[in-house]
């Protein structure tokens, strides 16, 4: 077991407080979005063996089969395949779809033959790999998951009375649905911004204006969408979040985003789990580059109801996140004090984190470690842990 010593994004969306306060640090005043823990090259966990701080990825890289397991490296290769992450969004992050796997591996290998630098801003693909996703509320979360009903859509959008989007809605209506969806948002995101700029404020009122409204039908949905407004002010990607579910999770309840959902993260904390991948086609609220054509490959246009997870309860007292994905595994347990120890099964690599109370391991060997609230450690296949205390440990791993 290695406690892990983790590298904070200051993303301009974070919030300013909700990461100190989970890990119990003072706030610096600048926004502090994603708590990265695991060995992606952009900012990986280190451990210290002795020696001083080695990132975990250099330790895997050492000894992929004593870290990951053989199991592991023969499925996913030498490095570890997830990537476990605290996120707190204190503004809206972009409206954003990720590819599968079989998108990836074209679109990477289609920009290396053309030259373009991993680092160019209207590059697509960083990596071969696809970016299936889990968020699980740490707080009441608001977001933004997969595309509404067009007839809903439309409604929506006309209850705002802007006369530009009009058409909009009228496609909306006439259309089957992955029709109607589609053309819409390749309208949207092809139109002139500064066009369009007059529209979305207009939208933007109007959404801040019945969210106000007592009794208005979807009042909260509009309240997302003016926030996403103020934070994005004239940005096409406004309306292009129109088309989406607004969904709040309260603590505990996940989401998991497959490939082709589009979505959005607009305020809240919470864990999230992800394969390893740094693939993103941005969709709006963003200044960042949008490849219309792409995006409109990779997007599946089928309108659906978010799927809220609420986790399985086993009987060893592990409550699984279910989730149809081979990369990544994610559990929690809530610990009570004096009750028997949690057997950690050795075979895979594992990340434990403590977002709540108290923590304490003990290897096999008798080696020991306690997590307090916002710490957390790693744990080689090899090795057999057993987990007790008072509180909450979120268990990452890849399926077995």
């Amino acid at each position: 077991m290695n406690r892990l010593l983790n590298t904070i994004r200051p993303y301009a969306w974070g919030s300013t407080t909700a990461i100190p306060e989970l890990i119990g640090t003072q706030p610096t005043g600048e926004p502090q979005a994603e708590l990265w823990m695991g060995a992606h090259p952009g900012a990986p966990s280190r451990v210290d063996r002795g020696a001083g701080p080695v990132p975990l990825d250099t330790l895997i890289d050492a000894d992929p089969t004593a870290e990951l397991g053989a199991a592991a490296v023969k499925r996913f290769g030498p490095r570890l395949p997830f990537l476990l992450k605290v996120l707190a969004a204190g503004a809206p992050l972009s409206v954003q779809v990720h590819p599968d796997l079989d998108q990836a591996k074209a679109g990477y290998a289609d920009e290396e033959a053309r030259g373009v630098p991993l680092d160019a801003p209207h590059r697509n693909y960083k990596d071969a790999n696809h970016k299936p996703e889990m968020l699980v509320a740490l707080s009441p979360f608001d977001g933004l998951c997969g595309f509404r009903r067009p007839t809903e859509a439309a409604d929506l959008i006309d209850a705002l009375g802007v006369g530009a989007l009009a058409p909009y809605a009228d496609i909306l209506r006439a259309h089957p649905e992955d029709q109607a969806l589609r053309e819409v948002l390749a309208a949207v995101l092809g139109a002139d911004p500064a066009a369009m700029a007059d529209t979305v404020h207009a939208a933007a009122q109007a959404a801040a204006r019945l969210a106000a409204t007592p009794g208005t039908p979807h009042a909260a949905d509009y309240a997302a969408y003016a926030k996403a407004a103020h934070s994005f002010p004239g940005d096409r990607g406004v309306i292009a979040a129109m088309l989406l579910n607004y969904v709040r999770l309260q603590p505990g309840e996940a989401l998991y985003l497959g490939a082709g959902v589009p979505h959005a993260y607009l305020d809240g904390l919470g864990v999230e789990i992800m394969a390893n991948s740094d693939n993103v086609l941005r969709c709006g609220l963003t200044p960042k580059h949008i490849d219309v054509p792409e995006l409109l490959r990779v997007v599946r246009f089928e309108a659906d109801d978010p799927a809220v997870l609420r986790p399985e309860a086993a009987p060893d007292g592990e409550e699984l996140y279910a989730a149809p994905i081979d990369e990544f595994r994610l559990s929690r347990y809530v610990l009570a004090p004096g009750s028997d120890p949690r057997a950690l099964e050795p075979g895979t690599p594992q990340i434990l984190l403590c977002t709540a109370g108290q923590a304490s391991l003990r290897a096999q060997d008798g080696t020991a470690l306690t997590l307090d609230r916002g710490e957390s450690c790693w744990i080689p296949a090899g090795e057999r842990t057993e987990l007790s205390g008072d509180g909450t440990v979120f268990r990452a791993t890849v399926a077995a």
